[in-house]
């Protein structure tokens, strides 16, 4: 009798367990979604935002075509990624030509003088700042998931139910990781 008891609190035990760890990780599944939505809305505001500055710049830099035509590429290819994975690499690609984009109009007085410029630029800076306290976000999120799921003994169950890790927003290119120069 005792030893019937004894079982049937371990069964109870065992599957409150089991039912509170699988809805964590839906819980932490779900907050990586919504984190990945967050940041997703800040990068097509960016999408959207990037032709108008594109054709600003086209304005008065009509002869530097080859980097006006690389920023809309990597534009279009970073607002049809499919997967976290691809949104990732394409935005950070997208970052690499805008800061070629950025270099370019410092060749060009006139342009940093516009107003309209002007305009489009602080809109954009203030999207890439909410672009990065999205990623910030994002990141924290990814890290408390993945770290769920590899920790025993969830990593059983999360095996058990697919649960699998999820990228980070990391940098890609190493040169972005060097400190910067500052020479006078």
């Amino acid at each position: 009798m005792v030893i019937g008891i004894l079982i049937a609190v371990i069964v109870v035990f065992l599957a409150l367990w089991l039912i509170g760890t699988y809805n964590a990780f839906v819980r932490f599944r779900n907050k990586t979604e919504e984190a990945f939505s967050a940041m997703d809305i800040s990068l097509k505001k960016r999408y959207d935002l990037i032709p108008n500055f594109v054709e600003t710049v086209k304005g008065y830099a009509a002869h530097e075509r080859e980097t006006l035509e690389a920023v809309i590429f990597a534009r279009n290819q970073a607002a049809q990624s499919h997967s976290a994975e691809e949104t990732i690499k394409n935005d950070n690609a997208l970052s690499g030509t805008l800061k070629n984009l950025f270099a370019l109009t410092e060749s060009y007085p006139d342009l940093k003088a516009d107003q309209n410029f002007l305009a489009l630029q602080n809109q954009l800076s203030r999207i890439e700042e909410e672009i990065a306290g999205s990623r910030r976000y994002y990141n924290g999120v990814i890290n408390k998931y993945n770290t769920r799921i590899e920790m025993f003994p969830g990593n059983l169950l999360a095996g058990i139910f697919g649960f699998q890790r999820k990228p980070l927003y990391e940098v890609q290119e190493v040169f972005e990781r060097d400190n910067v120069k500052v020479t006078f």
